[in-house]
C-alpha cells in the first residue's frame, strides 16, 4: 500500500486534531495540513457552556494540546483559513482567499454552527453558543446581571441556565417541548430537571414556541411566544440545536443530507473521508444513518477515518460507537451512554426520581439502546456494556445484570407519556 503524499484536513477542532494525530501515530510522514476556519488553535467545546461562562476558565485552558504538542506533529497549521470549495477532480480545497490546497487524502471534519431564528444575526442581546467568541460574548453580558431569556431547553440551554443562576441573573427558560431535555431523557426525568432549576429559580415555560425576538432600540428586549406572551429581556441565548456546515461541498459530489453522507467506514468519496459532527454515516450496529455531536465521538471518528485512509485497499474497518455525552447543571452530573432519543421504553435500575440519584436504561425495537445516570458514575459504567451489545430488553431485566445493588426490586417501566421522541444528532 502506498500512502498519500499529502493528507488535508479541514476542520481543526475536535475531529480534525484526532484525525491528524492519528495520521502521524500510525507512522504517516507525509506532508498534513490542518485547515481552521477559526483563528484559534484547536481548543474544547464542552466547557463553553460550563467552565468557560462561569468564568472559573480562561480561554487559554480550553486549549486541546499545547503548542509544543501541535508542533510535534509536523503539520501546516492554516488557521483563520475558512474552506470555500472542493474540486474532487483535481483534488484541491479552496480557502475563502482564493489559494487552492492540492491533496491526495482528505479529512472533511467541518463539524457544525448554531442555529439562530430567522433575522437575529448581528442583533445586539442575541447570542449563541457554539464558538469561543459566542461563549465570551455571552459571558460579558451575563456579568451585567441581565433578565436572560433562553430559548431552547436542550444540553445548551439548560447548562447556560445553571450557570446564569449562579452568577446571578434571572432567567427565564422557554422550550416547546413538554419537559427541558426530554427529547434525550424522557418526561418524567426531564420534570425531574424542571423541578431542579424551578428551585434555583428559574422560571422555566414549556409546550411553547419562541415566535420572535423583540427588538427595540437596535437591540433585542424580549421574545414574543407562539401563544402571543412576550418575555421581556435584557439578553436572548438561543439554544435551538446545530446545522452541519456543508454548504462550501456543494457542487463537488460529495453525497450530503443531513450532513456528509459517507459509507460505513466514514469514506465519502475517492480519496475523501469525514469524521465529527458533520459526519452521517450507516451505523453497522443499528443500521440506521446516524449523525452524533457528541465530543468523544469526534475524537473516535476523527481516529478511524485517519485509520482507514492509511488502510490497505479493503482493509477498511466499518466505525461504530457507543456515543456518550455528559452535563453538569447544578450539583447534578448526567451522563447518557448510546442513543435514548427514540426509545420505547426507559425503567429505572438503581436510585430513585426523588433522590435525584439513579440510573436508568432505555430501550427501543426490544434491545436496550441507552443508559442514563445521575450523580451515578460507577453504576452507570457497568450498564454501558449492555447498550454496547444492545441487549435484548427482557434478557437485560430477567437475567439480573440490571438488578439493583441493594436489593430492591427493579422498578416498572415508566410509562409510554413520558417516552422521548426521536431526535436528530445530540450534541
Amino acid at each position: 500500500m502506498t500512502w498519500p503524499r499529502s493528507v488535508v484536513v479541514v476542520g481543526a477542532s475536535a475531529a480534525g486534531l484526532a484525525a491528524a494525530e492519528g495520521l502521524r501515530r500510525q507512522g504517516y510522514d507525509g506532508s498534513l495540513t490542518l485547515i481552521g476556519e477559526e483563528s484559534h488553535a484547536p481548543y474544547d467545546r464542552p466547557p463553553l457552556s460550563k467552565q468557560l461562562l462561569a468564568g472559573s476558565w480562561e480561554a487559554d485552558r480550553t486549549a486541546l494540546r499545547t503548542p509544543e504538542v501541535l508542533s510535534g506533529l509536523d503539520l501546516e497549521l492554516r488557521l483563520g483559513s475558512a474552506a470555500t470549495g472542493l474540486d474532487t477532480r483535481a483534488r484541491e480545497v479552496v480557502l475563502a482567499d482564493g489559494s487552492r490546497v492540492a491533496y491526495e487524502g482528505l479529512v472533511i471534519a467541518t463539524g457544525t454552527r448554531a442555529r439562530r431564528l430567522p433575522g437575529t444575526d448581528g442583533v445586539p442581546g442575541v447570542h449563541v453558543l457554539r464558538t469561543l467568541e459566542d461563549a465570551l460574548a455571552l459571558r460579558a453580558q451575563l456579568a451585567l446581571a441581565p433578565h436572560l431569556v433562553i430559548v431552547g431547553g436542550g444540553f445548551v440551554g439548560a447548562e447556560a441556565a445553571a450557570v446564569a443562576r449562579g452568577l446571578g441573573c434571572e432567567v427565564t427558560l422557554v422550550t416547546d417541548a413538554p419537559q427541558p431535555m426530554s427529547d434525550a431523557l424522557g418526561s418524567d426525568i426531564g420534570a425531574v430537571l424542571r423541578q431542579v432549576h424551578t428551585e434555583h429559580g428559574v422560571k422555566v415555560v414549556t409546550g411553547v414556541l419562541a415566535e420572535r425576538i423583540l427588538i427595540d432600540g437596535g437591540r433585542a428586549t424580549g421574545v414574543v411566544l407562539s401563544d402571543g406572551r412576550t418575555v421581556s429581556a435584557g439578553a436572548v441565548l438561543v439554544g435551538i440545536g446545530a446545522v452541519p456546515n456543508t454548504e462550501w461541498l456543494a457542487g463537488s459530489g460529495i453525497p450530503l443530507g443531513n450532513g456528509i453522507e459517507c459509507d460505513a467506514t466514514l469514506r465519502a468519496g475517492d480519496g475523501v473521508w469525514a469524521a465529527g459532527d458533520v459526519a452521517s454515516w450507516p451505523d453497522p450496529l443499528t443500521g440506521a444513518r446516524t449523525r452524533v455531536e457528541h465530543r468523544t465521538n469526534a475524537g473516535e471518528q476523527g481516529l478511524a477515518a485517519a485509520r482507514n485512509l492509511l488502510a490497505e485497499p479493503g482493509a477498511a474497518v466499518p466505525f461504530s460507537t457507543v456515543p456518550y455525552v455528559w452535563s453538569d447543571q447544578y450539583d447534578l452530573k448526567i451522563q447518557i451512554h448510546g442513543r435514548t432519543g427514540g426509545a420505547d421504553r426507559i425503567a429505572l435500575v438503581d436510585g430513585s426520581l426523588d433522590a435525584r440519584k439513579f440510573t436508568a436504561l432505555y430501550g427501543r425495537d426490544g434491545h436496550v439502546c441507552g443508559a442514563v445516570g445521575v450523580n451515578m458514575l460507577r453504576p452507570l459504567r457497568a450498564l454501558r456494556p449492555l447498550v454496547a451489545d444492545r441487549v435484548p430488553w427482557d434478557e437485560a431485566l430477567a437475567a439480573g445484570a440490571v438488578e439493583p445493588p441493594h436489593g430492591e426490586p427493579i422498578p416498572g417501566a415508566i410509562p409510554e407519556s413520558a417516552i422521548p421522541e426521536p431526535t436528530g444528532g445530540a450534541r
